[in-house]
């Protein structure tokens, strides 16, 4: 059994951007105090010794960034619950309603409970429950590839697959997957009662969560040995962000390492056998290439009933430019550099040819590898 090693993503962020500066807010400030003196107090024409500009700029900024303070902080120090209250379709599910428990206050709801879950059980437990597969989830479709391209033979299966439920064990692996699940067990029956409100993290995701509930935020083991879960803001809204992030990374994971699972039980082929994801190529480099290429030409429109791909300003004037580049390349180039250029590019035409037949035949082996296991299963 391959052990595999978790990657933490870093994600990082700058407000700073969005913040106007000192010189523009006390500005915007000083004329908002202005407008709102002018529209209580009737103006007179008298002759008074105005105040100095820097003390009422001072005195207006004192003022309201008191007030903005408040505001800012009642924002962001705490989650406002009922995010889709004003919605009565499902985010995730136009076409039916949203759920009455799911509201858009949590990290990573959305919405979607097509079988009313969250009105027959408890939120939280299911909301433990699903952060704790996805953590899992996300070790395992790290580990999975990596045990068929990196462990010894005695490890794997015969045909070089993973040891899983669907694919089998062999004495060795059985042990160490026994061992595994011995170890998250005991983890589990440790920590499932645990109190999340008396660590540091758990005291401010409980004030975080004031508004909304007493038990915390889900999935806290006051586990941040880097710092990280304030690497976009030190408030309750960033917080939220990445615990969005987190989920929707473990939800993916949960579904790649099912695909992994039933690929392999169906085809009797390891995931990573002739995938270009795994092993040295040009294909995908080719392909992200080609994706840049078209996407630098070519935009998306969308008018409300269809859907058109047409090319952009931009991108005429970038092929008006290719085609001028390659009008004067072919002048300067000699016959026989003609000729060798063709000759150079008929080889590669031959190997992409060859590549395509080759890949063809590996696909037809797959399918008939697979008619077999159907007929095996089926006699």
């Amino acid at each position: 059994m391959k052990v595999s090693s978790a990657v933490l993503a870093m994600v990082f962020a700058s407000a700073s951007a969005f913040v106007p500066s000192p010189k523009v807010a006390s500005q915007c400030r000083l004329q908002s105090s202005v407008m709102e003196k002018s529209e209580v107090a009737e103006v007179k024409t008298v002759e008074t010794t105005p105040a100095p500009a820097v003390e009422i700029a001072a005195a207006s900024e004192t003022a309201n960034v008191a007030m903005i303070k408040v505001d800012e902080g009642d924002a962001v120090s705490r989650i406002v619950p009922g995010r889709y209250d004003d919605s009565d379709m499902s985010i995730a599910v136009p076409f039916l309603k949203r759920p009455t428990n799911l509201d858009g206050t949590h990290a990573g709801d959305y919405g979607f409970d097509p079988l009313g879950l969250s009105e027959e059980y408890d939120l939280y437990t299911m909301q433990e429950s699903e952060i704790r597969h996805g953590r899992l989830a996300m070790l395992a479709v790290l580990g999975w590839p990596m045990s068929e391209l990196l462990a010894p033979d005695w490890m794997l299966q015969e045909n070089g697959c993973a040891p899983s439920v669907l694919n089998g064990f062999n004495p060795i692996s059985f042990v160490g997957t026994a061992l595994f699940f011995a170890a998250a067990g005991f983890f589990e029956y440790k920590t499932s009662l645990r109190r999340v409100n008396s660590t540091p993290m758990g005291v401010q995701h409980s004030e975080d969560m004031s508004d909304v509930w007493e038990y915390g935020v889900a999935g806290d083991y006051n586990f941040d040995p880097l710092g990280l879960y304030s690497c976009i803001g030190d408030d309750a809204i960033a917080r939220k962000g990445l615990r969005d992030v987190e989920i929707s990374h473990g939800r993916s994971a949960m579904l790649g390492i099912t695909g992994f699972a039933g690929w392999e039980a169906l085809t009797g082929h390891a995931i990573v056998e002739n995938s270009m994801f795994f092993h040295p190529n040009l294909l995908l480099p080719a392909l992200a290439a080609s994706y840049a290429f078209a996407s630098s030409i070519y935009e998306v429109e969308n008018d409300g009933q269809y859907i058109k791909v047409k090319t952009s300003s931009e991108g005429q004037a970038r092929l008006e430019n290719l085609k001028i580049s390659l009008n004067g390349v072919t002048s300067t180039v000699s016959p026989e550099q003609a000729a060798a250029g063709a000759d150079v590019a008929k080889d590669v035409f031959e190997k992409v040819v060859n590549a395509a037949k080759g890949l063809k035949g590996k696909y037809d082996s797959l399918s008939d590898d697979y008619t077999k296991s159907v007929m095996k299963n089926i006699d």
